[in-house]
């Protein structure tokens, strides 16, 4: 698992970056990219530094949610409400299932921005040195509602962890269960319907074919991007500091993708 400072815990400079985090990202929560990124001293003030330019003047999120929305995959079987019921889904946990999933399809087009951002500068390209046409004003979306805590793994019974893990992304120390899932744990009769019908699809053909598209797109999007930053007055990381963020951006490549891909097909199928 990648180690990860609480938003509880956060300071100083990081409690001020992780408060603007959330006010422009319009979601209640820091993910955990940028979480890690603050055990790593100084990195995340760098990085906030080289992206938060086109994060303040809206075009990394307007650029990361048109992207997203684009990139979509064969619908799953709506789930009846009176299923949810049996699976322990009260009236109107529905509507808390759904804006779960909605929380990641926002979040994770930006954190492909973010790491792209951030990958790209680490391993040699240049920024634009200078701003492009002046500041623009842009205001954020109204923030989703805060999401229910990720259930604690050893809180789960034998059988619901070996569910849980059926979603683990990545390889090493790097790998990871996607806080969608565990957030989905406090249904496990849910979470278990969702691992038949996800799984196959983690390997389909369909969503490698997908992915694929939507990081091409966000990869030329973000050299534009690039294009307009002005040069970070901090020194960057590392050669060191610059491979680990590399591997753990890289996994990032993978698992955001699925978050949106497969955040949206939870949030239909719940939906009805």
């Amino acid at each position: 698992m990648l180690t990860e400072l609480s938003e509880a815990d956060a300071t100083g400079e990081i409690a001020e970056i992780f408060a603007e985090i959330r006010h422009l990202y319009a979601t209640p929560y820091v993910s955990s990219i940028h979480r890690h990124l603050a055990t790593r001293p100084g990195v995340l003030e760098w990085a906030w530094e080289l992206v938060s330019p086109a994060f303040r003047s809206g075009i990394a999120q307007e650029t990361g949610w048109r992207i997203a929305a684009d990139a979509a995959l064969t619908p799953l079987s709506p789930i009846p409400a009176d299923v949810l019921a049996v699976w322990g889904v009260a009236p109107g946990e529905s509507g808390t299932i759904q804006a779960i999933a909605e929380s990641f399809t926002r979040v994770s087009p930006l954190n492909l921005v973010f790491g792209g951002l951030v990958r790209d500068v680490v391993t040699g390209a240049p920024v634009g040195g200078a701003s492009s046409g002046g500041p623009r004003h842009w205001s954020p979306p109204a923030s989703l509602a805060p999401p229910p805590a990720m259930v604690d793994p050893a809180r789960l019974t034998e059988a619901e962890r070996r569910v849980l893990e059926r979603f683990r992304s990545g390889t090493g120390n790097t790998a990871f269960v996607p806080g969608l899932y565990r957030m989905l744990a406090r249904w496990p009769g849910l979470l278990a319907h969702l691992a038949v019908e996800l799984g196959p699809r983690f390997e389909s053909a369909e969503k490698a074919a997908t992915a694929q598209r939507l990081i091409a797109s966000i990869d030329a999007a973000v050299a534009d991007i690039r294009a307009g930053l002005p040069s970070p007055k901090r020194a960057p990381p590392s050669k060191d500091e610059a491979a680990h963020l590399v591997r753990m951006i890289d996994g990032y490549r993978v698992t955001s993708p699925e978050m949106i891909l497969f955040g949206r097909l939870i949030r239909e199928a719940v939906a009805g």
